[in-house]
C-alpha cells in the first residue's frame, strides 16, 4: 500500500531507542524527513547514521531534556528551523511512575509534566503552522487504561486521551488528526530491565493471545498508517497495540 508519506516532515520525541527509534526508522523508510529528539546525543547520532546508511535523509538532531522548563519551546523551534515546517508530531517521550498512594506533590508534578504537560505543550507549539498549511498529524504514544495501582503515568496518559479527543474536535476541519496509541508489552530497554526472561516467556504464553511480546515495529506500522494521508478519516481514537493483552473491548 502506498502511504503517500514521501517528503512529509515529522518530529519524533524519545527517538533514541525502543519505540521511538522504531517509529523514526519506519517513517524514514517511507521517505519522511525527520527531526529526532531525546536526551542522549550519542544514541541520536547512531539512529541518524543508520537512517542515512539505508538511504534516508539525515535527520535533524535535537538534544533536549523534556523536563527542562523551556523544553517544548526549544524542541519546536529546533524542529521548525531544521525542517522548515512539521507535518507530523509523534509524542513518544514519557515513562512509568509507579509510586503509590503516599507519593509527594513533587512526584506527581514530575509524572504529570513528563507524561501530560510536555506532550500537550509541544503539540500546541506546532498547531498554528499545521493549521496554516491545512494538514497535520498528532500521534501520542500513551499507556494502558487498566492500572493495577497508583501510577502517575496512568493518570497522565488518561489526561492525554481526554485532551487528544477534545483537540481532535477542534482541529479536524483544518485537516489535522489527533490519535493515541497505548502500547502493550513492547520489547525495549525498560522491558528488559523490569521483567526477567522467564516472566516474559510466561506472560507471552498465558496472558497475550498472540503469544509473544511486541517489537517497536509493531507500533511503528500503525504510526505510519495514522500519519499518512489515507488515514484522514481516523481521529480522536485510542488504538491499543498489545497483542490482545488488555481485556477491555475498546
Amino acid at each position: 500500500m502506498e502511504l503517500g508519506l514521501k517528503d512529509k516532515t515529522a518530529l519524533v520525541t524519545g527517538a533514541s531507542m525502543g519505540i521511538g527509534r522504531g517509529i523514526a526508522e519506519a517513517l524514514a523508510r517511507e521517505g519522511v524527513r525527520l527531526a529526532i529528539a531525546a536526551r542522549r546525543q550519542a544514541l541520536l547520532e547512531e539512529v541518524a547514521a543508520g537512517i542515512v546508511a539505508r538511504g534516508g535523509a539525515k535527520p535533524v538532531i535535537i538534544v533536549q531534556d523534556v523536563m527542562a522548563e523551556d523544553a517544548a519551546d526549544a524542541t519546536a523551534k529546533a524542529a521548525l528551523a531544521g525542517l522548515g515546517h512539521v507535518d507530523i508530531l509523534i509524542n513518544n517521550a514519557g515513562g512509568s511512575r509507579q509510586f503509590g498512594k503516599d507519593a509527594s506533590d513533587a512526584q506527581w508534578t514530575e509524572a504529570m509534566t513528563l507524561n501530560f504537560t510536555r506532550p500537550r505543550q509541544l503539540a500546541h507549539r506546532l498547531l498554528d503552522q499545521m493549521i496554516a498549511r491545512k494538514w497535520g498529524r498528532i500521534i501520542n504514544i500513551t499507556g494502558k487504561s487498566e492500572p493495577e495501582g497508583v501510577n502517575g503515568a496512568f493518570s497522565a496518559k488518561a489526561g492525554i486521551h481526554a485532551w487528544a479527543k477534545g483537540l481532535s474536535r477542534e482541529v479536524g476541519k483544518s485537516g489535522i488528526t489527533v490519535n493515541c496509541i497505548p502500547p502493550g508489552r513492547i520489547m525495549s530497554e525498560q522491558i528488559r530491565r523490569n521483567y526477567t526472561p522467564e516472566y516474559r516467556q510466561w506472560q507471552a504464553e498465558h496472558e497475550i493471545p498472540v503469544g509473544r511480546y511486541g517489537e517497536p515495529e509493531d507500533i511503528a506500522n500503525l504510526v505510519c498508517f495514522l500519519a499518512s494521508p489515507i488515514a484522514s478519516y481516523i481521529t480522536g481514537t485510542v488504538i491499543p497495540v498489545d497483542g490482545g493483552l488488555r481485556r477491555y473491548q475498546f
